[in-house]
């Protein structure tokens, strides 16, 4: 049974299923890291989709009982963000094959968005244009959904996307499967902050911004910051050196 949901009263089920086989034979890749993510043209739009690896036998039965989809809670975090007032490219559809016991394929599709770069862009040059000024607005943007109790669980480098307006930038969400809407402590508004960069001034940078939209003491939030950023280098490494260990012994 394939279970189908659209935002757009424009995008029907018969729609996505006449996109399919071109979806499958796009060579217009994203990114295959662990799901595969193409732009497919639809009707003089570009759509992004991203099919989602079948997961393993038993996530396979606790999504199909127990737990959302991947693909259900994107489209599902992506409109209440749209209703937050909060950027993310505008959710188009999603479809679940459900057999009796286990999930099978599933699928998220939403509208393409230009942008002009991302906080890896940053990290890997830390010269860039204006990057004290793009981190400030981002660092704010950050704040402003942690007061809409959006706690974003893959805040990381390549996870929002930038756009420069005039002087200014805007910023959308994507991979928005792992999400909470909650009132976040003060503790898990700065560690929101800890994957975005390796770089301490960097990290800093973002502590004094939002300890002055917080009203706290700015050095000793950047202090806060820098401290949870380190230790989450250390542990990525750390398991990064565990894996090439695991592998040499292979």
């Amino acid at each position: 049974m394939r279970y189908f949901e659209s935002a757009d009263e424009a995008f029907t089920q018969a729609d996505w299923e006449s996109l399919q086989s071109r979806f499958r034979e796009s060579d217009n890749i994203l990114g295959i890291p662990r799901n595969t993510i193409k732009v497919v043209e639809h009707q003089g739009r570009k759509l992004v989709i991203k099919s989602f690896k079948v997961p393993h036998l038993i996530n396979r039965i606790a999504y199909r009982h127990f737990r959302k989809s991947k693909a259900r809670r994107s489209f599902e975090h992506a409109t209440r963000l749209m209703e937050l007032g909060i950027g993310t490219p505008a959710p188009v559809f999603y479809e679940e094959s459900r057999g009796a016991f286990m999930l099978g394929e599933s699928y998220y599709g939403s509208e393409l968005v230009q942008y002009d770069l991302l906080f890896s862009d940053l990290v890997e040059n830390p010269e860039y244009p204006g990057a004290t000024k793009i981190i400030t607005a981002f660092t704010a943007f950050t704040h402003s959904l942690h007061e809409k109790k959006v706690l974003f669980l893959d805040h990381s480098t390549g996870n929002t996307l930038m756009t420069k307006q005039g002087d200014d930038y805007t910023f959308s969400l994507v991979d928005l499967n792992r999400m909470q809407f909650k009132e976040l402590t003060d503790q898990e508004r700065l560690r929101n902050l800890e994957r975005l960069t390796p770089h301490e001034d960097q990290a800093r940078l973002m502590g004094r911004v939002y300890g002055e939209l917080m009203g706290w003491d700015p050095d000793k939030t950047a202090q806060k910051v820098w401290d949870y950023t380190h230790a989450f280098q250390e542990r990525f490494w750390r398991k990064q050196r565990m894996k090439k260990k695991l592998v040499f012994w292979k």
